[in-house]
């Protein structure tokens, strides 16, 4: 049977004039991407490409090749490991909607929901064996550091998420370990190791793995606040999703600390058996401040990664970074 193409991948227009200094770098990772895709186990190649495929913005990818530009890297090993994070990230994706049980993702089914949930799992272990034959074939020892305490980071992410399921006493503090693990660790190995390419002093480095790091909790606040203020149609998935999952996140955590007695029983009781009324429970994190104040939080994550590379040289990567954090907190899906 002949070997399955990924699909094209489809960049937000705002993602993509963002990303337009390293349009070229991109290009060649989506190559590595369909090159590494490659297996004589044809559902692997199908359900790969089905997610690769989905589209998406390609952020880690793009943060890795960023920084690494804007420190003077000219290698192709950037390339390498930008799509080496990209099938890290896809995994989790896999993982994810299988324990959430979820049947939509970017406007289309899962791949749970279209090939099942033990096939999903389990393309999902091959990108992450891929990955990791992917940091070795790269040969730096750092790098595989990295990136194997990342992952292991991600998974303790995804255990405490797990625990944090259907429970409405989840505090503040609780939900931001959850996204400085799942979310923000990824995109903070990708920053660390584009400076560790350039071979940049310890300072520099560190200053762009924090640029990683509060660049990632900025998105993934403000897809907390878009689940209860966007349309279904812009966010490429259910709104409430994430209640009806019995998560509990910044905006329904802050709606309990602060809504009136009754309120705060039906958000309890939404929260625990994954129901309730939505749109009323939506009205009353609107009238609490709720996405206000998950907003402030992300635009001090956004303000916090934008101060880390400012000293970076002048370059169009470098305002490509510093835009990147007003992108994360002014999008609408």
């Amino acid at each position: 049977m002949p070997h399955a193409s990924a699909l094209p991948v489809t960049t937000p227009p705002a993602a993509a004039q963002l990303l337009a200094p390293i349009a070229d770098d991109m290009l060649a990772v989506d190559a590595v991407i369909r090159r590494r895709l490659d297996s004589d186990v044809v559902l692997i190649r199908t359900i790969a490409n089905y997610i690769i495929g989905a589209g998406g913005k390609r952020l880690r990818p793009a943060v890795l090749l960023l920084i690494g530009r804007a420190l003077g890297s000219t290698g192709s090993e950037h390339q390498e490991l930008a799509a080496t994070i990209e099938f890290i990230h896809t995994a989790t994706l896999l993982h994810d909607d299988v324990v959430d049980g979820s049947d939509l993702r970017r406007g289309r089914p899962t791949s749970n929901a279209a090939f099942g949930n033990p096939a999903s799992v389990l393309v999902g272990d091959f990108l992450y064996s891929r990955a990791f034959q992917m940091m070795v074939d790269v040969g730096s020892m750092r790098v595989m550091r990295i990136l194997a305490d990342a992952t292991n980071r991600i998974a303790e992410g995804e255990v405490l998420q797990l625990l944090n399921v259907r429970d409405p006493s989840v505090t503040e503090q609780r939900y931001m370990q959850v996204v400085e693990r799942k979310t923000a660790t990824l995109f903070e190995a990708a920053a660390r190791i584009g400076a560790v390419l350039a071979g940049v002093d310890t300072e520099t480095e560190e200053r762009c793995s924090k640029y990683g790091a509060s660049l990632g909790k900025a998105f993934q606040v403000i897809d907390d606040v878009l689940d209860y203020s966007g349309h279904a149609e812009d966010l490429g998935k259910q709104l409430g999703d994430d209640l009806r999952e019995g998560k509990a996140t910044l905006p329904l955590i802050h709606a309990l600390s602060n809504a009136p007695t009754g309120q705060r029983q039906m958000i309890e009781a939404a929260v625990r058996d994954g129901g309730g009324d939505f749109i009323a429970i939506a009205q009353i994190v609107q009238s609490s401040g709720s996405l206000q104040y998950a907003r402030r939080i992300a635009e001090h994550e956004a303000s916090v990664a934008h101060d880390a590379v400012s000293s970076l040289p002048m370059s169009p990567f470098r305002r490509s970074l510093l835009d990147l954090t007003s992108f994360a907190i002014d999008r609408d899906h």
